[in-house]
């Protein structure tokens, strides 16, 4: 039971950014990758309906994982991680609904841990040269079509994640954590320890969101990372 299940809010880009990075970072490791293909704010109407969730049932009902998942069962993954968007322009988003989740998808081994990106999964690669990338924050509560942003704001090496090397990688997770640290201790350096998905969320409330009604750019998927490995082993890894 080695197997890691990685829950997408959608199909396309969260697999190609674990495609890209597991080949440098979990090539040891059997990765399945599914899609709940809502937000997750649906998400989490689906737990207040039902009392005895089952993360992994819930996935594998779902039309688009019955092929992915059709051979498994929950005790085949020893972990489950879910990655979904903050997506505070969405009609269902609650900062509180996200609060309760955070405090449901807190454990790996049993319903799954869950990771946010702000404001969506294009944030991983919202990075620029020319960008300072300690003080990039965009709107929280409004549609501002972030892709479009991103696909003019990122450097050109950052744009494609089939492209990605171990090298764009490293330089990604240095800056997304330093930003997960400046976020929480207003310290834009690599952290020494973890911060829970939920004081990370509450000092984006804090300092961004109920301030100014804007988000700091911050990707889930390094902060995942960091919290897998820990600090001495990723300082090993990424040298």
């Amino acid at each position: 039971m080695s197997n890691i299940l990685f829950v997408f809010e959608g199909e396309k880009t969260e697999d190609q950014i674990v495609t890209s990075f597991s080949k440098y970072l979990f090539n040891d490791k059997t990765v399945i990758t599914c899609a709940f293909c809502a937000e997750i704010y649906q998400l989490h109407r689906a737990l207040v309906d039902d009392d005895d969730l089952d993360t992994f049932a819930l996935l594998k009902e779902l039309p688009s994982n019955k092929e992915i998942l059709k051979e498994f069962s929950r005790n085949d993954f020893a972990e489950i991680y879910l990655f979904f968007d903050y997506d505070g322009h969405s009609t269902l988003a609650s900062d509180d609904s996200l609060l309760e989740m955070f405090d449901i998808f807190d454990e790996e081994t049993d319903l799954g841990k869950l990771y946010v990106s702000y404001p969506m999964v294009e944030s991983v690669k919202h990075y620029s040269e020319k960008i300072d990338f300690k003080a990039l924050k965009v709107e929280a509560k409004k549609n501002i079509q972030y892709k479009n942003l991103v696909s003019k704001e990122a450097d050109k090496i950052y744009i494609q994640f089939s492209k990605y090397t171990f090298e764009i990688w490293e330089s990604l997770i240095v800056a997304h954590l330093s930003k997960m640290n400046y976020i929480v201790t207003d310290n834009f350096c690599l952290p020494i320890q973890s911060y829970e998905q939920a004081v990370i969320f509450n000092n984006q409330k804090e300092k961004y969101i109920d301030k100014d009604s804007t988000v700091s750019v911050l990707s889930g998927f390094p902060v995942f990372v960091f919290d897998y490995f820990g600090h001495t082993k990723l300082v090993e890894i990424i040298g």
